[in-house]
Order: C-alpha cells, then structure tokens, then sequence
C-alpha cells in the first residue's frame, strides 16, 4: 500500500482481493466440471467455501481496519482506498454465492441419483422421521442452550464460524429472536441410513432448525433460518507486551500467543451468512452485529459443507482412483539415506514421491553417533509429527537440536505451540523466529563429525515439513552434501541466533535482505538478451510491485516470459507495449500447486532456483524465506520437463487474459495434456530424461498419443 500512487503505471495491474475471488472462481468451477468425479466435486465446493472464510476473516478483516486507521491509503496496484476495495468486494460475492448454490444443488442431485441423499427436514417420514425425532430428544436437545434476545436478555456473543439455528419470534405485538447454537461435539450429519452403497443423511443444523417450534414454543415463528458469523482474524502480534518478561523461558512466548489467539472469537464480525431467505430475520441479526446490508448474504446452501470429506467415503467409484506416493526408483530403501545422498543430490518431487525418503534420513539422524546437531525451520507441522517425534528423539540421544518454530503462522499457532512446548521440554533448543518477521523458510542441516571432519547434509523445500500435505501439495525436496550449500545453511541458523537476517550467502537467496534483489538481477540479466532472453517462474501468488514492473519492463524488451500462478496475479498479461510477451496459466486440480521455481535463460547456461518465497510483498520484504539453486544437470532436466508439461497442460489449467478473467486452454487439435495425471501415472525420472534430443513440444505430444 502507498498514499502517492503517481509513480504506478496501473495499465497493467489489478487489485489483488479481486484477483483471489477470480482464483476462488476456479475453484468452483472444478465443482462445475462433469469429469471430475462427483464427491470430489462437493469437496471442490467445500475448498471454495473454506477459501471465502478464510479470505473474509484474513483479507476483509484486515482492510476493514484500514478503512478505519488509514482510510487514504491506496492500492499500488488498482488506485483503490481500503474502503472502495471493500465495496467492490461486497459487491462481486454475492453472484460467486449464487452460483456456488447452483452447483451444491446440482451436486446433490446428481448424487442422489447414485444413492447418496441429503434428507431436508420436512421431508422425513415413517421411521426415518422417528429417528430423528428420538435422536435430537435423547442426544441433540440435551446439549442445546437456547436463549431469547429482547430487552431483558442481551445479545449472545456469536463465535467465529459457528452455525446457529435462529428464528424471528413473535408474542402478542412484541418481536424477538431466538437462537441456540449448534454444538461442535454433535456430528455434522445424522446418517437416517448408511450401508456404504445407499446413504441417507440430514445435516445436524438442519436437525435443530425443524425442531425449533419445539424449542421455542411459547412463541410464533415468523422466520427462521441457519446463520454464521465470519470475524476479523487477523490478529496483530504485539511483542511489546513481552517485553517486561524473562526472555529465558520460551513459555513466555507461548503464553502470550495462546492469549492472543483466543481474542480471534472475539474481534469485530465482517460477514453474517443467512441460508434461507429470511430476510428479516438477517436485517434483525446484522444490526444486532453491526453490520450493513452489504456485509450479510443470503445463500441456498451450507455455510459449512466440510462434512463433504466423509460423507460416501467408502464410494470408490465416485472418488478420484486412490493413489499413494511412490519411493523413488533411483533410491534404495536398504543403503541409509546419508550415503546415497553423498554419492549425489536427491531431489524428492511431492506429492509422486513419498516424503519417507526425508523422514529416514531424521531417522538416521537422530540414531548415528557422528551427528552432532540437526537444525530446521518449522512452519506448518501435522497433528501427528513424525518430523518433530525424531527430532525429539535426536534430542533425548544427545544431539543439538535446534529448532526454529513459527507460532504465528496463521491457523497452526495452536498446533505449533503445542508442538513447540514437547520439543523444549524434551531438550531442543527452540526459537520463535524474528521480531517482525515471520520466518517462512523451509531449511534442515544436519551436521557430522568424524574425527575432525565436519560434513553437512542440507535438505531445502518449497513445502512445510507437514506429512499429510506433502501426499496433497506439489512440493520439491532438494537433499544435498553439498559444502558450500551446508557452509551457507550453517552461517544461516547462526545469524538467525543471533537475529541477523540481513547476511548474504554465496549460494542462497535470503529474503528480506537479498532475494528480491537477487531476483531483479536475474530478470535484468535475461533482459540484456532482448527476444533471446527466457524467464518461467512458477508460484503461489504474483503481488509484490517492484517486481511486476520489472517483468514488464523485460516483456517489454522482448523476453519470453511465462507465469505459472495458482492464486493471486497482479500482473495482466497481454497488454500492448506494456506485458505483450507475458502468459499466465493458472492449474487447479487434483493436487494443490503449491512450488515456487524460478528460472532464467534456456540450454547449459539456464539458472533455476526452488523457493519457499512467493512474488508477494509480505514474502519478499516481510519474512525469512530461502531461494536455492538447482546444481545438477539431471535435476534441472526434470524441472524444466515438469514447467513444460505445466504449460501444455489444457485440462486443469486456465490462461489469464488481459481483461483479468480466465479463459480455457485450447484442445482442439492438440493432444488432451492433465500434468498430474500424468505424473500420477508414470514414473518422474523417465518423464525427465526419455528422448533427450527430441524438442518438448514434439515429446509432449508423443506422449499423449501413445496414452490414446
């Protein structure tokens, strides 16, 4: 955000909020596509729906602030103040809720026909009817506390992202609301009938919405309808307030952020979601709240649809095939992970390759005398770590561990602080990372001692050390003997003791002191070679000013540049004179592409980096992130097969066009190219180096002619 804007070319920009909605527009259109099976469907609905929470709660949350604190400052990508972006925010959801209600209607339809129904509430009969009745008796109406609200019972606190049952009641000429929440230790669906092949079911909210006359009824319903409140969480971390502490206790820490983290209940509601039509009863609630008519919705669907992972999870025929990541061919499981690895880099490839690989090598670690220490950045760790269950067992052996936990990394703190507290307790040296700067990088250095020789081994990723997204995300593991990249991975967790993040590496990238830089130089040396320069860079997002403009200043110079962006991209491709010779494919599918690459000229002289770091600002100037070059021929063939197919792909990918919506790829005479399929079905080092001297293109198409 800047106040003077003169400076902006906007031409070729857009507003980033609107360029996450189009992204979310993606989502749901793979609830839209016939060939995707149709539970995967309802899940691709729900992802849509998480997105739109977590998107009000982070990103509405926080520019409803600055329309507050600093309502005048503008968007250095469309002009807009905080509150014009909230409007045009306000006003572009309501079609995608529309249309997400078309979808889940159509969804449930369809599966109904393949004998999974979702039973509404004045539909039950006979014995299901009973069921039900006798469930929400004996289960349901125990749990409940319903409560009025007029002038001699206040107005309940609402909870983030919690559903209610609410009806607008009348007594006499007196009208009220009453309101009873939906209990989280209830199941989300009461199945009336579930033999694996045929399934009945009733949402449990649904349950309590019918059974409201009951609750209340002293009363005349005039409305009633589900609702859900979505807040601001976007917490502000103060580390002021810990500053009077005693800095020799990590629980110092973790107290004030498990503090902190409950006030997200409590922050200020920026969407009130109404199912139903009860217009109404949504005018009552949203003054109650706070909120203007823009801020609530009214929607023919669920608020919440995560039920969608369970409901018919024993119907293979309507889930995507099952698949598992595979151990790489090229390892041997009986040789320990350290001597292969020093034999030549090892480049693991998530979610084909199983993460196994990285978590034996822990293992080894963790058990061999001549390991000294192992240190690691941890962002987003599972629920069940085996990660940090060996590095506490390293730990409890006698080695250093040391590792650098993020706690505010936004959704997992409280994971993390958990995490966090047992690795202390069991003897790790553990550090939350620096003072106003989220520490994003994805780094583990394990070091040996064998007599009086120091070795390193060295494993750099662009996903979290998490093992259930790596069987989900499309990651990279770089694992490396490497000294130069152990000695600079050393210096790294040295400098970050001591709070140092403004070191530079022979070998590294490291934002926020020199990644950014180093990037620009890399796009200025493509630059120099006019229409014979080439730059593909594949990332999450595309936000961060400096370097749009220096992608189009490249465009301009004539450099062929490909964009492979998931989420957010600022940047329009294909405007004349300005981005002409930018191309932005977007790839929604099975998989969440989540590595960042960045690569720079074409043949023996080509640079590619894996990167932790997307093009945003918060990642380039705002975190500790780590770019690391890829050193090998083999690996770099394998990386430049892999962006290749990316761009062929014209099944889950979209291209962005210059009026900043997305458009799908051509398949009319060309091969029908799906990236991950292809990846899931064959094995990743002979998709890499089959047919070294034949052109991509020529291969590609080879490829998917045999496959027909």
């Amino acid at each position: 955000m800047e106040k003077d804007n003169a400076r902006y070319d906007l031409s070729y920009t857009q507003n980033r909020e609107l360029s996450w909605l189009q992204f979310d527009l993606r989502v749901l259109e793979e609830a839209e596509t016939e060939t995707v099976p149709l539970l995967e469907r309802l899940r691709f609905a729900s992802i849509f729906t998480t997105n739109l929470d977590e998107f009000f709660m982070v990103r509405v949350g926080s520019l409803f602030d600055m329309s507050i604190m600093t309502p005048d400052n503008i968007d250095n990508k469309s002009g807009m103040t905080p509150a014009e972006q909230l409007e045009a925010i306000y006003k572009a959801v309501p079609p995608m809720l529309h249309r997400r209600e078309r979808v889940y209607k159509h969804i449930m339809k369809e599966l109904e026909e393949k004998g999974i129904t979702e039973v509404s509430f004045n539909k039950l009969k006979g014995r299901e009817e009973e069921a039900a009745k006798s469930y929400f008796n004996n289960q349901v109406r125990p749990l409940l506390s319903p409560q009025i609200i007029d002038r001699s019972h206040p107005f309940p606190h609402l909870k983030n992202k919690c559903l209610y049952a609410a009806a607008l009641l009348r007594s006499g000429d007196k009208r009220l609301i009453g309101i009873t929440e939906v209990p989280d230790s209830l199941p989300q669906l009461l199945y009336l009938s579930n033999d694996g092949h045929n399934v009945r079911f009733i949402r449990m909210e649904e349950l309590i919405l019918g059974n409201l006359d009951h609750i209340f009824k002293i009363y005349l319903q005039e409305e009633k309808a589900v609702v859900c409140v979505t807040r601001n969480a976007d917490i502000s971390f103060n580390d002021d307030e810990t500053d009077n502490d005693d800095p020799s206790s990590g629980d110092v820490y973790r107290d004030y952020m498990s503090k902190l983290l409950k006030s997200r209940d409590r922050l200020a509601p920026v969407w009130l979601e109404v199912e139903g039509n009860a217009r109404e009863l949504g005018k009552s609630l949203a003054k109650k709240l706070g909120l203007k008519g823009q801020q609530v919705y009214y929607s023919g669907s669920p608020a919440v649809i995560t039920w969608a992972y369970s409901v018919g999870a024993d119907r293979k025929d309507l889930l995507y095939p099952e698949f598992k990541p595979r151990w790489p061919e090229y390892l041997v499981k009986d040789i320990p992970m350290k001597d292969q690895i020093r034999q030549r880099d090892i480049l693991l490839f998530y979610p084909y390759h199983s993460m196994q690989p990285f978590l034996d090598l822990l293992k080894e670690a963790a058990n061999d005398k001549n390991v000294v220490s192992i240190s690691i950045t941890l962002y987003r760790l599972a629920k069940n770590s085996q990660v940090a269950k060996y590095l506490i067992e390293a730990a409890e052996n006698g080695k250093t561990v040391t590792a650098l936990v993020e706690l505010r990394a936004r959704f997992d703190e409280k994971n993390n602080i958990e995490w966090a507290k047992m690795m202390e307790e069991a003897g790790c040296r553990v550090i939350y990372g620096q003072e106003d700067y989220k520490c994003h990088s994805k780094i583990c250095l394990i070091t040996y001692k064998n007599k009086n020789e120091i070795s390193y081994i060295t494993q750099i990723g662009t996903g979290n050390y998490n093992e259930k997204t790596a069987a989900l995300y499309t990651d990279f593991s770089l694992m490396s003997a490497d000294k130069e990249l152990g000695s600079n991975a050393a210096d790294f967790f040295s400098n970050m003791l001591i709070g140092d993040i403004n070191e530079s590496y022979s070998k590294l990238l490291i934002a926020p002191h020199d990644m950014k830089r180093g990037l620009m130089r890399l796009i200025d040396s493509e630059i120099t070679k006019g229409d014979k320069g080439r730059i593909i860079i594949k990332t999450n997002s595309i936000t961060e000013r400096d370097l749009i403009d220096k992608l189009a200043e490249a465009s301009q110079a004539g450099v062929q540049i490909d964009l492979i962006v998931r989420g957010i991209c600022c940047l329009i491709p294909g405007i004349p004179g300005k981005t002409e010779n930018i191309h932005v494919t977007s790839i929604v599918g099975r998989f969440l592409e989540h590595s960042r690459i960045y690569c720079f000229g074409t043949g023996s002289i080509k640079q590619i980096y894996i990167s932790s770091a997307d093009i945003m600002t918060r990642n380039q100037q705002r975190r500790v992130e780590i770019a690391c070059p890829v050193m090998t021929d083999e690996h770099k063939e394998w990386i430049s097969f892999y962006l290749d197919m990316l761009l062929a792909d014209n099944v889950n990918a979209r291209s962005l066009n210059p009026n900043g919506l997305y458009s799908k790829k051509e398949q009319v005479g060309r091969p029908v190219v799906n990236v991950q399929q292809y990846f899931i079905d064959n094995d990743i080092k002979f998709a890499a180096t089959k047919e070294k001297n034949v052109s991509v293109a020529d291969r590609i198409l080879r490829l998917f002619r045999k496959r027909k």
